[in-house]
């Protein structure tokens, strides 16, 4: 039969009955026949706790201990996982990220994963033992704790399901799928029987959050086969039945995916987005990388970047990072690139959102980024900056706009239609 990763996010294993839930699910798919490796998350708000506790004795944390402290949620989940399988009478056996063991680099709190030792796991799979391997967590080459940032858990999975070469990834979460935007905006959401890899990964980069976009990026490069499905139905539906839930996540020359794609997939939309703008810099080579180099060095991500056209010389540079962000990467063009380039002013606005429209369909037709820009226009919607792909297109507005802004895309784009 299949080899299946299996990913428990926080909700699953939020309470001692739903990791008997979880339980139950496994064994089912044991007794089906399947091999197992389960990957858990910390229970849900386990890892705030961790983080808050560290600074409250540390206001800025030590990177290194506070992933030591950070990483513990994890393997409390797990080691109580393996107990409920073992109480079903299965063979089950806990280990930690660094036990595997997956190697990383040292980047605290947002490390990436270099290898992974299967040696354990194979051994465990051929004698029916079921491993229960912490999610979120490595170990670096002089042996210290690493975490892989927020949502690391579905990173972890994906990469072993890659390592193990197993027949799936199912990413248990509190939703049953992708769906066409948030249900909790737009009620006449559809869920999304397939998409492909590459709407997914657009999708997440703007801001759907029902897969972190590093755990799409690492399925998609060693082709894992995915499929999100809910933890929160009966653990003992059939798995005839369970096994065609959820949304699939696979590759655009996959015979599950229809022969035409939908013009449009999803719409997606992230509010936690700030807008930077740098004045009066001068017009040159070399000017972009002045001004994000620095940010690059201090690890805070950039989005949409946009230059508008010189003139007498100068030009002005605008581009989004993460609202969390804001506050350091002005601190950072003030301090070190402002005096250097002598720009004439460095503004941020924390009150933008991001809305985006995705759709593989868009590669055959013409007409996807009007039609957008005309609905937000009849809605009085200002659009402040615009990115697209081959698959997506990315507008920035004002933040209050945001829901209304999704929810006259969805229908635009008939989303709301099976």
């Amino acid at each position: 039969m299949a080899l299946i990763v299996q990913k428990y996010g926080g909700t699953s294993v939020g309470s001692i009955e739903r990791m008997r839930n979880v339980a139950r699910r496994v064994a089912k798919w044991k007794a089906a026949g399947h091999d197992l490796v389960v990957v858990p998350s910390a229970m849900a708000g386990e890892t705030n706790r961790l983080i808050a506790l560290a600074r409250e004795i540390q206001p800025q944390p030590d990177a290194r201990e506070l992933d030591v402290v950070a990483a513990t949620g994890e393997q409390v989940t797990s080691g109580l996982l393996a107990m409920a399988l073992m109480q079903l009478g299965l063979r089950a056996r806990s280990y930690s990220g660094w036990q595997v063991a997956v190697r990383t680099d040292s980047a605290y709190s947002r490390a990436r994963i270099e290898s992974i030792d299967t040696e354990r796991l194979q051994t465990d799979l051929a004698a029916g033992v079921v491993p229960v391997v912490a999610g979120f967590q490595g170990v670096d080459a002089a042996g210290n704790v690493t975490t892989l940032g927020r949502g690391g858990s579905d990173t972890s999975a994906v990469a072993l399901a890659a390592a193990l070469k197993a027949d799936e990834c199912q990413i248990y979460t509190d939703v049953d799928g992708v769906y066409t935007t948030d249900p909790r905006i737009v009620e006449t959401a559809r869920r999304l029987r397939t998409v492909t890899f590459e709407e997914m990964l657009e999708m997440a980069g703007a801001g759907s959050k029902v897969l972190q976009i590093r755990a799409v990026e690492f399925a998609g490069k060693y082709r894992v086969r995915t499929r999100v499905l809910s933890s929160l139905t009966d653990p003992d539906l059939p798995v005839g039945e369970e096994a065609r839930s959820g949304t699939l996540i696979t590759f655009e020359d996959d015979p599950n995916m229809a022969m035409e794609k939908a013009l449009i997939s999803a719409v997606a939309a992230q509010r936690d987005e700030a807008k930077i703008t740098v004045y009066g810099v001068p017009d040159r080579p070399g000017v972009a990388y002045a001004i994000l180099g620095p940010i690059a060095e201090a690890n805070i991500d950039v989005d949409v970047i946009v230059q508008n056209v010189g003139r007498d010389g100068m030009t002005d540079l605008s581009f989004t990072v993460a609202r969390a962000d804001l506050p350091r990467a002005l601190a950072i063009l003030r301090a070190q690139v402002q005096p250097h380039l002598k720009c004439r002013e460095v503004t941020g606005d924390a009150r933008m959102a991001k809305v985006s429209v995705v759709g593989m369909g868009m590669r055959s037709h013409a007409g996807i980024a009007a039609r957008m820009f005309r609905t937000l226009a009849e809605e009085g919607i200002n659009i402040e900056m615009i990115s697209t792909s081959e698959i997506k297109i990315t507008v920035v507005i004002d933040e209050k706009y945001t829901e209304l802004a999704v929810r006259v895309l969805h229908k635009a784009f008939g989303l709301d239609e099976e």
